[in-house]
């Protein structure tokens, strides 16, 4: 009887595809299957499952991926048939690697042993001791939004991020070209589900500067033109590096501490999601890039070949023609391009990003107001970030809205915040030489899994920096995330992981080594974490945050801003009990910050901080029209105090503008000026005896012309 219901189950699956239509409640669950006993049970992955016996977990593991996959736990496998194996070997026939299709075909056996790893070990998904973190189909097709070429949450054991894409019908991909079995996934198991794969996951994963340099020495069309400005800039060298070695044989040799029982420590916590005790220091410390770039197609387009020996020549003169370039920025055409005072260099760099962000995470859609994780491809008002492009002198804005249609970069829409008790936030005009650059993630010209330090993105029409985009930017509130300033922290996923896995909920930050560049203990009794918030209730910015205790004492450099003019630089502030008293310093000079204002008591919420026997009653906005609200928001200004935004909500119910013990300080009112690197610091005043927490969620920079103009008030958004 068992065995007709097991050959029952079985037909089920086969007659079934994987769309979101079936009815999946009376799937059989063949509890009598591990991965490893369901896939020795059929004769299509005989050739899989030896190469699991042959493949070590790790090189520090003696365990083979078979045993692991007999092993309790929660694994996401794409089951490689033996007719894509077989298709596999014909690849590196073609290659030139082996002779015949055949493993008899192998001479060396560090080639055999790397083959059999690519193999298998991009095949799997290790989702630890969490069910949720086992993927199913409608798991993979809801990653990043539903955008294409979105990357999982969690790397397969090789250390890679696979990204998924779909393409007619329903047929989904995994890294732009290995198509999942419409039939024969869903699989449950004991230990898992899986999915049938007819294609083997084999990304190059060469550095960004080996992709490059192959594309000019087979002259390869598509990024040539790109490739030759790389080149001419001297920038390959830099582009070589993928991963810090020191840290990566510090963490190995166990040098680099995890903080276990962070709670007994410091740094109370209301997420715990994972009831893991204990924050883990990052594994890697990699380094990226994302590159925006216009394509060979363009270029032919501009009359300029690629291929053409005078072709950069040609570009920088285009360069010039179009004042893609600040008028007052002192550049010269001439042939020294590595200068970067170089006209073609200052353009180039403008096109990178050093750090690499796939497709999903250019902008973030989490706690904004009235999106809902739940339709995580129907958005609602606009998100932004701002980031320092490679060099660290220009800002680059990247955007998305629900009308925008695509992520931008450089857009400048007007926004229905004018009225400040009905005004909603999202955008409602954009003029056509406002809308900026569409970055086509979803383009086949996208590269997001062949380069291991890097993604390219084509743009739909040249991107450049001059002074209309300094005069756009330089009109604009401009708000940073606390971990926007940390390159690595996207870079190596640390950055809003959408994990509930204590390893990526708690990250915390070691203090014997300078893991963010911009970034200083100032002391030795700083602890530091991230508190990812994924799928927490809390009305931060993105949802994460961030906090230090102890004696604590920590800079940050900042953002450059994007023209002269005076700025208000403000902090963020969520108050509970658990906080302390910071006095924050800011300025040019590292090393002698000037004071900024008197400390700050981070137990303090709006109420308290303004005094003058108020209640939160007489400061919210609730039940006021918009002069009252609009006069309140002067008194509080009044006192250095800001009411936070109405951006960020506490999972899409009460926005942190409604909330009494969310408030911004104004920090700093100065002229700053761009080209100069300023610095932020935060130091405890408390006694040595007690640990009271500092709070970072985000900053902002604000020009005089929005928080003083004559003509309306600073929006609430």
């Amino acid at each position: 009887m068992r065995k007709l219901i097991l050959t029952l189950s079985t037909l089920f699956f086969v007659i079934c595809s994987c769309t979101e239509e079936i009815d999946t409640s009376a799937r059989y669950v063949f509890t009598e299957y591990t991965v490893a006993s369901y896939l020795e049970a059929h004769e299509d992955y005989s050739q899989y499952v030896a190469l699991t016996k042959l493949v070590p977990v790790s090189k520090r593991s003696q365990s083979s991926v078979y045993q692991l996959l007999t092993a309790r736990g929660n694994y996401t496998c794409f089951a490689i048939t033996n007719k894509a194996i077989d298709e596999y070997l014909q690849d590196l026939v073609e290659q030139g690697l082996i002779s015949e299709p055949s493993w008899d075909a192998f001479t060396d056996v560090e080639k055999l042993d790397s083959i059999r790893k690519v193999i298998v070990l991009n095949s799997i998904i290790d989702g630890g001791d969490m069910e949720a973190q086992r993927y199913s189909i409608s798991d993979i097709t809801s990653f990043g939004n539903g955008k294409e070429n979105a990357e999982f949450p969690l790397p397969n054991i090789n250390d890679h991020k696979m990204t998924v894409s779909s393409s007619s019908g329903d047929t989904i991909k995994l890294d732009k070209d290995c198509p999942i079995d419409p039939r024969n996934c869903d699989i449950p198991l004991i230990n898992g589900v899986l999915h049938q794969l007819h294609k083997v996951i084999a990304p190059k994963d060469e550095s960004c500067a080996r992709y490059i340099q192959n594309i000019l020495d087979k002259k390869t069309e598509g990024y040539l033109m790109f490739a030759k400005a790389l080149q001419a800039c001297g920038l390959l060298d830099t582009l070589s590096k993928v991963r810090d070695d020191v840290y990566e044989s510090m963490y190995q040799a166990g040098e680099i501490p995890d903080m276990e029982n962070y709670e007994d420590k410091g740094g109370s916590d209301m997420s715990r999601i994972s009831g893991d005790p204990n924050a883990y220091a990052p594994e890697h410390r990699k380094y990226g890039f994302t590159f925006f770039c216009e394509t060979d197609d363009f270029w032919q387009s501009q009359g300029i070949d690629p291929a053409a020996s005078d072709a950069i020549e040609k570009l920088q003169n285009w360069i010039v023609s179009k004042n893609m370039f600040l008028s007052d920025g002192g550049y010269v055409a001439d042939a020294n391009y590595t200068s970067p005072k170089n006209m073609l260099y200052q353009w180039t760099v403008y096109h990178i990003l050093p750090m690499k962000i796939p497709a999903n995470k250019l902008v973030y859609h989490c706690n904004e107001l009235d999106y809902n994780i739940s339709r995580p491809s129907r958005y609602s008002i606009p998100v932004m970030e701002w980031y320092p492009v490679y060099g660290g002198d220009r800002l680059i804005k990247i955007y998305e809205s629900a009308e925008s249609n695509g992520i931008y970069l450089n857009t400048f829409p007007e926004r229905d915040v004018q009225d400040m008790v009905a005004g909603t936030g999202h955008e409602s005009y954009c003029a056509p030489d406002k809308r900026g650059v569409l970055i086509e993630t979803s383009s086949e010209m996208a590269v997001v899994n062949d380069i291991a330090n890097a993604c390219i993105y084509p743009i739909d029409k040249p991107l450049g920096y001059n002074d209309v985009t300094r005069e756009d930017l330089g009109k604009e509130r401009i708000r940073f995330d606390l971990f926007s300033l940390f390159p690595e922290a996207i870079t190596n996923g640390i950055r809003r992981a959408d994990s509930p896995q204590g390893r990526w909920q708690h990250v915390y930050i070691p203090k014997n080594y300078p893991y963010f560049n911009n970034m200083t203990f100032m002391n030795n009794q700083t602890e530091f974490i991230h508190y990812n918030g994924y799928k927490t209730a809390w009305a931060n910015y993105c949802q994460d945050e961030d906090k230090a205790w102890g004696k604590f004492d920590m800079r940050f450099r900042l953002p450059p801003v994007p023209k002269s003019n005076t700025y208000e630089f403000r902090y963020k502030l969520l108050a509970t009990a658990a906080r302390g008293i910071v006095q924050v310093y800011f300025g040019s000079d590292p090393d002698k910050l000037p004071v900024a204002g008197i400390p700050i008591n981070m137990t303090h919420g709006v109420v308290q901080t303004f005094g003058e026997n108020a209640t939160w009653g007489d400061l919210s906005d609730s039940g006021k029209d918009e002069d009252e609200i609009i006069d309140i928001d002067h008194k509080l200004r009044n006192h250095g105090l800001m009411k936070a935004t109405k951006h960020e909500t506490e999972m899409n119910s009460t926005t942190a503008r409604a909330k009494e013990n969310c408030s911004r300080h104004i920090i700093v009112r100065q002229t700053l000026e761009p080209g100069k690197t300023y610095y932020v610091r935060f130091k405890s005043v408390q006694p040595d005896m007690q640990r009271p927490e500092l709070y970072l969620d985000y900053f902002e920079y604000c020009p005089k012309e929005i928080y003083d103009s004559p003509e309306k008030p600073e929006d609430i958004w």
